[in-house]
């Protein structure tokens, strides 16, 4: 049956503002272009169309820096719930949050995780600080601020570390590079990032294992999922990196290759679903989220990121435990509606009409 409440999905016009996105010095064009945001636009196309199987009204909104210009198309659409994927405003991600605010002061409804949340996330010293505040593992870590120098005697992680910028997503500036053995490698990578994106820098302890992903949707765990780098050059650490995720050419592009469902024993499973959901309720997320964990050799898991409003194209990871759980691409777009929806069930009138049901009253 198809329902009658109008969706509008909104995303954000691809930009770019940094000259390097790989995390390390390179000729390479794709260097200076956020490819992450150029895959997700593809997509649009494909969402709308799931979405229009279930929904009679699915309109498409892009958002730029002219926010005026989009809250006038936002009226005009009049939409009952949004369909958030707006990662960025400009090609900066600190404003990803500023969106989600705004559709709450419009009071419009929509999809996925609140504006706290998402900045909450993004902060990744701070996500470690309410991690940790709840008791949930994650490795030690500091945090770098921009330009300011670390001293080596006062330097207490363990090597190797890996080096994160401190507020930023999709594997922006992490390349081989940002594992680091010794002071001065780290130094060296620490000064690029401060160079090239001219924000603080979270320095954590590297955890050599396995890397676990547990997505979540509504408040259920899906089959785990686990990147393994078996065929990957052994003089390169076994992490995700921009590459990894986004540069189909690069070699770790090609030998970082997901497995789902994962295969861990049964108690290491239990232990890193608990933690996934202690982490996403710590975090106050909704809907849907993705928990990264790293493996040590003795099987303990650590939690190294939240991701809420995860990825959801047709072959990213998410979808693909979705699928390992039996739900289709078309049921996790519509289950994330209806999440929104649910929450709109008191007050079906949008926000834009009720404004102009008071506005015509005088």
């Amino acid at each position: 049956m198809i329902r009658k409440e109008k969706v509008l999905i909104c995303y954000n016009e691809p930009a770019s503002i940094y000259e390097n996105y790989l995390g390390k010095s390179s000729e390479k064009q794709e260097e200076k272009i956020d490819l992450s945001e150029n895959e997700f636009v593809a997509q649009i196309d494909n969402i709308k169309t799931a979405l229009g199987k279930n929904f009679e009204n699915v309109d498409v909104l892009s958002i730029g820096k002219n926010i005026p210009l989009a809250l006038t198309k936002m009226k005009k659409a009049s939409p009952n719930i949004i369909f958030n994927f707006v990662e960025a405003i400009d090609g900066n991600a600190n404003y990803e949050s500023y969106i989600a605010g705004i559709f709450e002061l419009l009071q419009i409804e929509y999809t996925g995780n609140k504006a706290l949340t998402l900045g909450n996330c993004l902060n990744k010293s701070r996500t470690k600080q309410v991690l940790q505040s709840f008791g949930i593992k994650t490795p030690n870590y500091l945090l770098a601020y921009l330009n300011k120098k670390i001293e080596e005697k006062k330097f207490k992680l363990n090597f190797p570390v890996i080096l994160k910028l401190g507020k930023e997503d999709a594997s922006i500036g992490i390349s081989e590079f940002s594992v680091a053995y010794d002071f001065n490698s780290m130094n060296t990578q620490l000064n690029f990032l401060f160079k090239n994106y001219k924000q603080d820098v979270l320095i954590e302890e590297y955890i050599k294992g396995r890397e676990i992903n547990a997505a979540i949707l509504g408040n259920r765990i899906l089959p785990l999922s686990e990147i393994t780098f078996k065929n990957l050059p052994n003089n390169l650490p076994k992490i995700v990196t921009y590459e990894a995720k986004w540069s189909e050419a690069s070699v770790y592009y090609k030998n970082t290759v997901p497995v789902c469902p994962a295969k861990l024993d049964e108690k290491t499973k239990i232990k890193i679903e608990r933690m996934a959901l202690d982490a996403f309720y710590a975090m106050d997320c909704r809907d849907y989220a993705r928990v990264d964990f790293r493996l040590s050799k003795n099987n303990t898991p650590y939690v190294i990121e939240v991701n809420p409003n995860p990825d959801i194209s047709k072959d990213s990871g998410f979808v693909r435990s979705a699928a390992a759980a039996g739900i289709t691409y078309d049921e996790v777009l519509y289950r994330l509606a209806e999440f929104a929806l649910k929450r709109n069930d008191n007050d079906i009138q949008t926000a834009f009409e009720a404004q102009e049901a008071v506005e015509n009253s005088y």
